[in-house]
């Protein structure tokens, strides 16, 4: 980001970075705090915790820091800094309430956990960013409501898909272009992968089985594209969206389409196999014909839809940027607008029997599909971030939608009162 660059300089400059404290040492935490230490002066990550600590241990030692203590609250966390050392915990709230932090990066990937982090932090008024699809799409529109209360902001990330997005989105719409199609661009979509068919993948890159199958079964994409049309308002043109296969270059994608939805207010979506991939796209459109005639002349065709895309997400590595925009302007990579716009509903992999309980998301149970909300909150469909740890009250066939009468909720979740929270203050219809 070309503001961020330079702003993050003289923050170097003056002796004062950019304060961040890490949640979640996965290979994508990890991933960050080597960039940050590395390719990012006027950052620094001062704590991490993770719920084994010696994976948090390992994130400094990959980036280069040995100079590391072992914490257990938040005053352990500040003292290390006072000693010019970082800190690693096991307890996500000492980084949370650290007075040496100034935005929490939560990167944890669940939903029940994810939620408390984000919540501590914003009671403790810490901005916060997320690489968190699964959370975002669950609970994103309750938690930036909390965020807004407090006077912090809320995102989600630079290098995810959804970030990358917005941002392409933003520089469309600031030469006045209309969105018609805001979309991903995916390799694979198989409702029926599991981590059984995914482990060699995973184990080649580095990835969790389950991780892996929810980029492969479709569920991933579902959330990130639910986390778009919740920044943008604008919703799927059809439940589960229309995810055309399609060869060649994405913008011969567009006849793929309803073409009267683009026009009409416009549609989140995705298309599988196009190149480049696994790059974004925007269609947009101009009513001005003056601007259209130097569209074309810029080689981006006659209309009345043209195609801007990104060829690329790199995930871990422009997580910074979004940490620099929020902690030194105050601008969300991506965040939502207000009610939900899209949910991630819950689909059945395989046949299931009454009293089965849920493996939740990337397993062998179930997958998501995107739904508009309001469709979705009228039939009262479950929500794939609440799906694990549900007991079915009833069989359900293969790729039925499964809904909150056919399941009996785990007790007590946090995650399920905050879920009825955000029901009740958006009330979609």
């Amino acid at each position: 980001m070309i503001l961020v660059d330079a702003a993050l300089r003289r923050r170097a400059e003056a002796g004062k970075p950019v304060r961040v404290g890490m949640i979640g040492a996965g290979a994508m935490g990890r991933g960050i705090a080597l960039q940050v230490a590395h390719h990012v002066p006027g950052m620094e990550v001062v704590a991490i915790a993770n719920r084994t600590p010696e994976t948090a241990e390992r994130a400094y030692r990959e980036a280069g820091n040995e100079t590391f203590d072992r914490v257990d609250d938040a005053a352990g966390v500040e003292r290390a800094y006072g000693a010019g050392r970082a800190a690693v915990a096991d307890d996500p709230f000492a980084v949370c309430d650290a007075e040496c932090v100034d935005v929490v990066l939560e990167v944890t990937g669940t939903v029940e956990f994810g939620a408390a982090v984000v919540l501590r932090a914003i009671e403790r008024g810490k901005h916060v960013a997320t690489m968190n699809a699964e959370l975002q799409g669950t609970l994103g529109p309750l938690l930036k409501a909390r965020a807004d209360a407090a006077g912090v902001v809320l995102t989600d990330s630079d290098g995810d898909q959804p970030g990358v997005i917005m941002n392409l989105l933003r520089f469309v719409e600031g030469i006045g272009v209309r969105p018609a199609l805001i979309g991903n661009i995916k390799g694979l979509h198989d409702p029926y992968r599991n981590p059984t068919t995914q482990e060699g993948f995973a184990r080649r890159r580095g990835l969790s089985a389950n991780m892996a199958t929810s980029f492969a079964d479709g569920t991933k994409i579902s959330f990130e594209m639910a986390i778009v049309a919740n920044a943008t308002g604008v919703g799927v043109g059809r439940r589960g969206a229309y995810g055309p296969d399609a060869t060649g270059f994405v913008g011969d994608a567009m006849g793929l389409f309803p073409m009267e939805q683009m026009l009409d207010g416009g549609i989140v979506d995705y298309v599988v196999g196009a190149e480049p991939a696994p790059g974004v796209f925007v269609y947009g459109t101009h009513d001005h014909p003056t601007q259209q005639a130097f569209l074309d002349l810029y080689k981006l065709g006659e209309g009345p839809l043209y195609c801007f895309y990104r060829p690329y997400h790199l995930c871990h590595f422009e997580v910074p940027n979004t940490l620099a925009r929020l902690a030194l302007f105050e601008d969300p990579t991506i965040t939502p607008l207000g009610p939900p716009v899209v949910d991630v509903i819950t689909v059945a992999k395989k046949d299931l029997r009454a009293g089965d309980v849920l493996d939740g998301i990337g397993f062998y149970m179930t997958y998501g599909i995107a739904e508009n909300a309001g469709v979705a909150a009228a039939e009262r469909l479950l929500p794939m971030g609440l799906a694990e740890g549900c007991t079915l009250d009833r069989d359900v066939a293969k790729d039925e939608v499964i809904a909150y009468a056919d399941v009996t909720l785990p007790p007590d979740r946090l995650a399920d009162r905050l879920r009825a929270e955000q029901d009740e203050r958006f009330a979609v219809v």
